[in-house]
């Protein structure tokens, strides 16, 4: 794994030189805007959260207004610490929980996120951590551009004692500017660790330290000075070549509304009414949370069978947290999911329905894109 990392850093090294030499434009690994620079230009989109929270008292950890604290106010108040880092500008997407946030405002994020990279070295979002897995890797999924894309956020907002909101915001600036990650798609960075979108979850409602990547592990940590990384995303092994994209641009799929996934939970004796419902209600596609390896009951495993029929996809996980589910590529119109969590397994689902009608197509993005391994030679 470390030679596939060594290899893709030389290889965006090789194809910034070269673009430098020829004065073109290299597909990923573009001359850089900051090039010439003492410091790169870095882009902060801020979107709300907790860490823009204002909370009633200095020390009421868990009351606070979420979405108060303007994106520039915060950076400012970071300065001059972040000038010596970066060239940094803001701008304020929205200023609200990452729950209230729909799947179109998602879209619009992107294109945000598009545009910045195309003026600077790379991006930071900040964002609500209830659902900051979900906005790293939907932006995993469709940003274009391989230059560094970091999200942080905080546990306590920005007014209490002992918060975590400022120095995380000082740290993804700094890992945004070293472009360390260049070639690994959107990362998180909280608690001083690096995480991967893909791998990436919120395991507690109040702990500062509740974002972990499960058995794969985190990719690095920041130490003050310090920015160690361990490992890579396995698309990592692409940079610099056109296939490093993911197959889902916005740009060319529908204006309109993306397509409806849901999610269906499995416990014991579950019912199969809300698969028919959600069927009903117009999901193209539903994920189900299975127990173990994937199992759901026998009156879920009846209503799925009946919306099959009506040409719903569904994508089977686990509620356990870690672990896979394979399925069975003969079993027509339900996908395994491997290790993916079912609120990642629902977005892959909807980008692919986006993307196209063909089954066969979806499940190969699953098994590749979706469940992406080192390839060794």
């Amino acid at each position: 794994m470390r030679d596939a990392l060594r290899i893709a850093h030389r290889t965006t090294a090789l194809l910034l030189a070269l673009a430098a030499a020829v004065g073109a434009t290299v597909t990923g690994a573009s001359a850089e805007p900051g090039a010439g620079k003492d410091v790169p230009d870095v882009a902060v989109i801020g979107t709300g959260g907790t860490i823009s929270g204002v909370s009633t008292n200095r020390v009421s950890f868990q009351d606070y207004r979420s979405g108060q604290l303007a994106i520039s106010k915060m950076v400012d108040e970071l300065r001059p610490e972040v000038d010596g880092l970066a060239d940094v500008t803001t701008e304020q997407f929205g200023n609200k929980g990452s729950g209230s946030y729909t799947i179109a405002d998602y879209r619009r994020l992107t294109a945000s996120v598009d545009a910045a990279l195309k003026k600077n070295d790379a991006v930071v979002v900040t964002t609500g951590t209830d659902t900051m897995e979900e906005f790293a890797y939907w932006l995993d999924l469709t940003v274009r551009s391989d230059k560094p894309v970091v999200l942080t956020g905080s546990m306590r907002p920005w007014t209490v004692i002992g918060t975590d909101a400022p120095a995380n915001l000082y740290n993804a600036i700094k890992l945004a500017a070293s472009r360390k990650t260049t070639c690994y798609g959107t990362v998180v960075m909280l608690n001083d660790q690096i995480q991967a979108a893909r791998e990436v979850r919120k395991t507690n409602a109040l702990r500062m330290d509740t974002f972990d990547s499960g058995p794969t592990g985190e990719l690095g940590v920041i130490d003050q000075d310090n920015i160690r990384l361990h490992r890579a995303p396995a698309r990592v092994q692409k940079c610099g070549r056109s296939s490093w994209d993911t197959p889902f641009d916005l740009d060319t799929i529908d204006d309109g509304p993306l397509p409806k996934v849901e999610i269906a939970y499995s416990y014991q004796d579950a019912g199969g009414e809300a698969i028919t419902a959600f069927a009903g209600g117009g999901a193209d596609g539903i994920v189900t949370a299975g127990t173990g390896a994937g199992g759901i009951s026998p009156a879920m495993s009846a209503a799925r069978t009946e919306a099959v029929k009506k040409g719903v996809l569904f994508a089977s996980t686990t509620r356990t947290g870690s672990g896979a589910v394979y399925g069975s590529s003969t079993a027509t119109g339900v996908i395994g999911a491997e290790d993916l969590t079912p609120q990642k397994a629902r977005l892959l689902l909807l980008l692919s329905l986006a993307a196209t009608e063909d089954e066969k197509q979806i499940r190969e993005w699953f098994s590749t894109l979706g469940t992406a391994q080192f390839v060794t030679r």
